[in-house]
């Protein structure tokens, strides 16, 4: 069973593309984490799962 379910997430800021087509899966029990560079959309991602901003495109479900 699927805890966290990211599909073809996308964030546009203007010109910018914040995030582009993320998928995600965490199962109950899992331990995942976020690594990436600085501007790699990190945040832009968990703000999207906390429902502090709003996709351009996709859906984001949290059990």
């Amino acid at each position: 069973m699927n805890i966290i379910e990211i599909i073809n997430l996308t964030k546009d800021y203007g010109s910018k593309r914040g995030i582009f087509d993320i998928n995600l899966k965490v199962s109950k029990g899992e331990i995942f984490g976020f690594v990436g560079t600085n501007g790699s959309g990190k945040t832009t991602t968990i703000r999207n799962m906390m429902g502090f901003i709003r996709p351009d495109h996709g859906s984001v479900r949290i059990l």
